[in-house]
């Protein structure tokens, strides 16, 4: 058997620039440079720097501000009595000196309690409380001394006092937080606090993470309203003609530019005549809500919260009757799968000044976005002129239904006017909604 041999290259060929074949792409294009005496100690005295921060950072935390008060106070009394000799000032530097030691010895001891925060619900109404239970076990060997647990709610917080618990021994707390306004608060995170009587030192231990608690906005079912009249392709058309879809309607005469793709042949055939098949259009359950949160366009906080609630109501109607649902407001388009995240989603929404403008530019990237659309539906403040609104409603793509919702606070009942092809509804609160509604598609 005869073999044919192959060109091997020889692994210590030089290369082009003298360096063997194997290792000339594997050699650095350069050495890398040691670091000096004068660098390294640089960089060690800025990581040390680093830690003594963050240890001064964590002392600091501790005093409270009639904490620094006696501390300056100790120390003005000492520069005070070493300078001038003043015995009244020694001894009142070392009355200030043991006081402040005497209050540090209350920062020591442990805190190791298990604690568990139960929230009943996550998820209130703007108006109800939402009830919770904080638990606290000691599962050490020893007793734990009597201890305040703080509980932040938002921007405020609640302090519980706990007492002495013996080994195993367990503790209750029931509390209560009102709701008066939309928000998503942040319950937590449960903390230890450990302090001594006057107040002058104040040490955490954080024993849980927080829970966010959704204050939803108020709204009304709209019981036994359809808000549209459109239809998808399980429902029935709608009254508008077409030339091309899917529910079939009637023949008739060949028009120049009907697609010779819908000629009926046996009916031409029969009558001698070019018939062709009509339509009925069809379209999608595709609901969109705009709801502007320019501040601008609201004269108060109530209407610009009319305004959420309406939102929310309309929206959850929508998902009820299983449309396809999309909100936007003046920062972009929000989550609207379900009706809980629905519900989240506004909670979390404030008024913002856009760059773009209120209603009329929302309207012109709705739009944009659900070209497709069957029903728009506006909602923005009293603010808003009628030119403002003729304006955002004929930025609108053709044929869609088109409702704008005016939260208007100074109103008893609710006026309703057309302004084009739109209807505008302006209510003084949300119970005028339905009602409003209802003469509006009836």
């Amino acid at each position: 058997m005869t073999m044919t041999p192959e060109t091997v290259a020889a692994p210590d060929a030089p290369g082009p620039s003298g360096v063997p074949a194997d290792t000339a792409d594997d050699a650095p294009a350069f050495a890398p440079r040691q670091a000096t005496s004068f660098e390294r100690l640089r960089e060690g005295a800025a990581v040390w720097g680093r830690r003594v921060g963050a240890r001064i950072a964590v002392v600091a935390g501790v005093i409270q501000v009639t904490g620094w008060v006696v501390i300056a106070v100790a120390i003005v009394l000492w520069i005070t009595a070493l300078t001038l000799g003043w015995e009244e000032a020694f001894v009142a530097a070392i009355v200030a000196t043991v006081l402040a030691l005497l209050c540090v010895g209350f920062l020591f001891g442990r805190t190791a309690y298990d604690v568990d925060l139960d929230l009943t619900r996550t998820r209130v109404v703007v108006g109800e409380r939402a009830v919770g239970a904080l638990k606290l076990a000691n599962r050490t060997s020893r007793a734990l001394l009597p201890s305040e647990i703080v509980l932040p709610v938002g921007s405020g917080r609640g302090v519980f006092q706990v007492p002495r618990l013996h080994a195993g021994q367990e503790h209750e707390e029931l509390f209560a937080i009102p709701t008066t306004h939309r928000s998503v608060l942040s319950v937590g995170p449960v903390s230890v606090l450990r302090g001594d009587p006057l107040g002058l030192f104040e040490r955490t231990h954080d024993r849980r993470q927080a829970v966010d608690l959704f204050v939803h906005p108020r709204t009304l079912p709209l019981e036994g309203l359809s808000l549209g009249q459109m239809r998808d392709l399980e429902g029935l058309p709608d009254q508008h003609l077409a030339r091309d879809d899917v529910s079939f309607h009637a023949l008739r005469d060949y028009q120049p530019g009907d697609d010779l793709r819908h000629v009926h042949w046996k009916s031409t055939a029969r009558t001698g005549t070019l018939m062709v098949r009509e339509y009925e259009q069809t379209r999608r359950s595709h609901f969109v809500v705009a709801l502007s949160t320019h501040p601008g366009e609201y004269r108060d906080a109530d209407e610009f919260e009319t305004a959420i609630s309406v939102t929310g109501s309309v929206g959850l109607r929508a998902l009820r009757d299983s449309r396809t649902l999309d909100v936007r407001t003046s920062e972009g388009k929000i989550r609207a799968e379900t009706g809980r995240r629905f519900l989240d989603s506004l909670s979390a929404i404030e008024t913002t000044k856009p760059r773009d403008g209120g209603i009329v530019a929302l309207a012109g990237i709705l739009a944009a976005h659900s070209p497709d659309a069957a029903v728009a539906i506006l909602i923005c403040g009293s603010t808003v002129d009628a030119g403002q609104i003729r304006l955002a409603c004929s930025r609108v793509p053709f044929g869609v239904r088109t409702i704008a919702v005016i939260a208007d606070g100074r109103l008893e009942s609710p006026a309703l006017r057309r302004v084009g092809d739109a209807d505008v509804v302006a209510l003084g609160h949300l119970d005028q909604l339905p009602n409003a509604l209802r003469k509006v598609l009836s």
